[in-house]
């Protein structure tokens, strides 16, 4: 490596700078303020863990975006986070072990292998939430309008939230009864909603049957005219199938009448990054971007694998991006400029100004430097042997 390479970063990996950094601090600040406010507490997960524990009951595909490492004390294996929420579900079973309703919040890096699209780094700052205990409607629409309310606070415009719910395809591959394999190759297809590979792979299913039904759901995805149509390729297949539906309808109903200015849609082959949901799942959308900027749902199944099954439903969002996708403008109070002096009274000046302002003081090498450079907009002078603050102007 040469001397001018060293200062390269990996693909995907970047610093982030002035005065980008404040305003992804500010609204870290602000979310978790928010989820706060909405009873959550926060927690601080550590960043690498034995895999056994980021891995349990979660999807192939959390596994293939963490980087492995051995720890140099043990010799198992560990892994740097990829995602938070399987972190939160085992402080929730296993650290808390409380009783009755518990309410976790987080913001923090992750890690990934690689970016999820082009859009996105590898280095996420993930935020969110999850409520642990309740299996009621009521939750899930905690958590979805909680969800709504941060991506307001970061100045999200004309959202659009698309809900589906996972126990809608389970029901229909596992009554299929396909091979493994089989299985694997439709849950892909179903994830890219590539309706060509479908129609290869399933058919030959007959009318009517389970398969047949996954084909024709693949082109559905819509507002209420795609549940409307949901249910008649669905009909007469099983009561849990039209629970399911039944579900999505109400919580679509509560939602347009606690959130007119959001649009909201379903679509029924909505099954990426849900890699250990179990139920109703959800994703927040703003025009001009192609990947979801906030998501979540159900996910009851991960509590047992940590010996305490516990009903579980969150979301989580990437501050960074809501940062470059949001309106949201951080008030800058500018600073006040202290001269390099070393008159005791301008050090008590300093001292005080401090405790509600920001005061840069001068050093030597500053000398003929313009404070206003520097962000200032006002100036300790002295006058009348007292140091008072002027403006620059």
């Amino acid at each position: 490596m040469t001397v001018s390479d060293r200062w390269l970063l990996p693909d995907g990996v970047e610093d982030i700078l002035p005065p980008l950094a404040g305003r992804i601090e500010s609204l870290r600040r602000d979310v978790m303020d928010t989820c706060q406010r909405w009873g959550y507490q926060l927690v601080i997960p550590p960043l690498i863990e034995y895999l056994e524990s980021l891995f349990t009951g979660t999807g192939h595909d959390l596994e293939l975006q963490t980087f492995k490492l051995t720890d140099q004390l043990t010799g198992r294996m560990m892994g740097v986070r990829a995602d938070m929420t399987p972190q939160a579900a085992r402080i929730d079973a296993h650290t808390l072990g409380q009783e009755g309703i518990t309410r976790l919040c987080y913001a923090g890096h992750v890690l990934h292998t690689r970016p999820r699209h082009m859009l996105t780094g590898r280095t996420p700052i993930q935020a969110g939430c999850e409520l642990f205990g309740s299996a009621s409607e009521s939750a899930d629409m905690e958590v979805i309008s909680l969800m709504l309310e941060t991506l307001r606070v970061a100045g999200l415009p004309r959202i659009h939230l698309d809900l589906a719910h996972v126990a809608i395809y389970e029901s229909l591959i596992g009554e299929a009864d396909f091979d493994r394999d089989t299985e694997e190759t439709i849950f892909d297809a179903m994830a890219r909603k590539s309706v060509p590979e479908l129609d290869e792979l399933l058919g030959d299913c007959p009318e009517g049957s389970a398969g047949s039904r996954l084909r024709k759901l693949a082109r559905v995805s819509g507002g209420p005219e795609a549940l409307v149509e949901a249910r008649k390729i669905l009909s007469g297949a099983s009561e849990s199938l039209d629970a399911a539906l039944d579900k999505l309808d109400r919580v679509a109903n509560m939602l347009t009448r606690d959130f007119p200015e959001v649009s909201f849609g379903f679509d029924f082959c909505e099954l990426r990054g849900y890699n250990y949901h179990t139920g109703l799942v959800f994703a927040a959308y703003v025009p001009g971007h192609g990947d979801s900027v906030a998501k979540g749902g159900r996910y009851d199944a991960i509590g047992s694998d940590f010996g305490r099954p516990r009903p579980a439903t969150g979301f989580s969002l990437d501050i960074r991006a809501l940062v470059s996708l949001g309106e949201r403008t951080v008030k800058n109070n500018g600073a006040v400029w202290a001269p390099a002096d070393q008159d005791p009274a301008l050090e008590g000046a300093v001292s005080d100004l401090r405790k509600t302002e920001t005061v840069i003081r001068a050093l030597p090498e500053d000398e003929g430097v313009n404070p206003a450079t520097r962000g200032c907009d006002r100036q300790l002078v002295k006058k009348d042997g007292e140091w008072v603050v002027e403006s620059l102007d």
